[in-house]
């Protein structure tokens, strides 16, 4: 009986151990501020890939971190254009240099971009069933936004893989879905 009642107590202590071990990881990534939007001047916001622009007033979060990363990070993969003149504004972060829509390129969070020690660096992205591998050639930035630098765009959320149409292409997602789709990642 001792030992049952002691088995009893040793469960009940790896439970909460493990509870609050998940929280803690939970709650590494808190918000770091808030940006409050402008209004564009006219014709400033690129809105291809139906890029958000930012609204006058509207309060948008920021954050210096990225969720952990695991062997296969969850994330939301998004559209951008690297292009010059595409949604993606300036040349990329890493190498100063436009991408084609057609290269498998991506920009990841701030947290993820890790002060740019990803850049040129591969990825694999796994989603829609399939997998892809995509060099990281820029940051989505998720500490500032709602200015001429950042295309007068929202602040990144902090968990955005933001990918080419090479990309999409490649996880065989039909082009009325690209936009938005939840997958995983991880260092190749």
């Amino acid at each position: 009986m001792r030992n049952s009642i002691l088995e009893a107590i040793l469960l009940l202590l790896l439970i909460i151990l493990s509870t609050h071990s998940s929280e803690s990881r939970l709650q590494s990534c808190k918000p770091s501020g808030k940006i409050r939007g402008i209004k564009p001047p006219p014709g400033q916001c690129n809105q291809e890939n139906d890029s958000d622009c930012c609204k006058q007033g509207e309060l948008y979060t920021t954050y210096e971190c990225s969720p952990p990363i695991s062997g296969t990070t969850g994330a939301v993969l998004t559209l951008n254009s690297f292009q010059k003149g595409g949604d993606g504004g300036g040349p990329s972060e890493c190498d100063n240099q436009y991408h084609s829509d057609d290269t498998p390129v991506v920009a990841l969070s701030t947290g993820w971009y890790s002060g740019g020690s990803r850049c040129l660096q591969n990825v694999v992205i796994s989603g829609n069933g399939n997998s892809v591998t995509a060099m990281v050639v820029d940051e989505c930035d998720s500490t500032m936004g709602c200015d001429e630098d950042h295309d007068y765009q929202p602040p990144c959320p902090n968990n955005i893989v933001d990918a080419s149409k090479a990309v999409w292409k490649a996880l065989g997602v039909p082009e009325d879905n690209w936009g938005e789709l939840d997958i995983t990642w991880s260092d190749a």
